[in-house]
């Protein structure tokens, strides 16, 4: 039997977790079949919104072992990257949301290269000011921005199960994106700077590089994600980019579960149609869900899905024999 470590059963681990994800999707495609609301499914389409950052996030968090500070920081990049092409220079959605990615990407790209010598609380610091700069801009820009007022985005349909379904197609191809990346020998050497960064670079790793490049794709996913999100909201603003955005995304990971391909998935969905029904007996979402991360962080470090996986693994360990005494 291959151990947890052995590059076959990490393989076999990614591919089951893929395939849960396949189903999990699939699932969501048969929502619209059963819920009219347009109310529950625009939830459901903010929900596939925080699942894609959650995605960007967790590669760099839970399989580099990198903490950032700015998943919504970027996502509100790549917002203001669409709508500021549309407002002031009349680009086409069609070229604004790639750029949604590719901005946000290249800003990552050069951020990365700087920050990613650092590591623990360092880096979540200084990605957690580079945050705060760059919204604080955003919100004073009045002039190119329209600051706290925020800008007007183009939509690109105007269906609400329209959009449900180019969000969701967006979200399994993000989803694919992580799939392929983890299968390849760049994900081999991401999990082993996660595991032990020391040891990676003593076999010849170049972990900034890498690390680099996992921070590239993370922002890139989220940056794409932000101008997606304001192509169905019509509207970006700096409230993107604030620091609980990020609570929020950090929250439906560890609920989720940190290092896992399906985990985030379910723990985007779960935490915003939780959320939203929590809204009617007072908002308290950040109190339940602060207090989730928590219990989850200290109790179940697998999340969501590590409890589900080590149920079924139970269930189908055999009960020892129990010998009897001979007479």
């Amino acid at each position: 039997m291959d151990s947890p470590q052995h590059p076959n059963f990490l393989r076999n681990k990614l591919t089951q977790e893929m395939r849960l994800s396949l189903v999990f999707l699939a699932a969501l495609a048969l929502v619209p079949l059963t819920v009219s609301s347009p109310y529950w499914l625009g939830v459901l389409i903010v929900s596939m919104y925080f699942a894609m950052l959650s995605v960007g996030w967790n590669l760099l968090a839970g399989y580099t072992g990198q903490f950032s500070l700015a998943p919504a920081a970027f996502a509100m990049l790549g917002g203001y990257t669409t709508a500021l092409l549309a407002y002031h220079w009349k680009v086409p959605l069609w070229i604004g949301l790639p750029m949604a990615a590719v901005v946000p990407g290249l800003i990552g790209l050069v951020l990365g290269r700087i920050v990613l010598r650092l590591s623990g609380p360092y880096l979540a610091l200084t990605t957690l000011s580079f945050a705060e700069i760059v919204r604080l801009v955003i919100y004073n820009s009045i002039n190119f921005t329209r600051g706290d007022q925020g800008l007007n985005v183009p939509g690109m349909l105007e269906n609400r199960v329209g959009n449900y379904y180019l969000f969701l197609a967006a979200l399994a191809a993000v989803t694919a994106l992580v799939f392929a990346l983890l299968r390849s020998p760049t994900g081999r050497f991401l999990q082993a700077i996660r595991d032990d960064e020391i040891g990676a670079a003593s076999r010849g790793i170049d972990t900034v590089r890498t690390k680099t490049l996992a921070f590239l794709i993370s922002c890139a996913i989220c940056g794409f994600a932000g101008g997606l999100y304001g192509s169905f909201a019509r509207l970006v603003s700096p409230e993107l980019g604030l620091l609980s955005q990020t609570g929020i995304v950090i929250a439906m990971v560890v609920i989720g579960g940190m290092g896992t391909l399906v985990g985030p998935l379910i723990g985007a969905v779960l935490v915003y149609v939780g959320s939203e029904l929590l809204r009617e007996v007072g908002n308290i979402q950040m109190i339940v869900f602060a207090l989730l991360v928590i219990v989850f962080a200290r109790f179940f470090s697998e999340g969501l899905w590590g409890l589900a996986r080590q149920a079924v693994a139970r269930r189908r360990t055999p009960a020892p024999a129990v010998a009897k005494d001979e007479e």
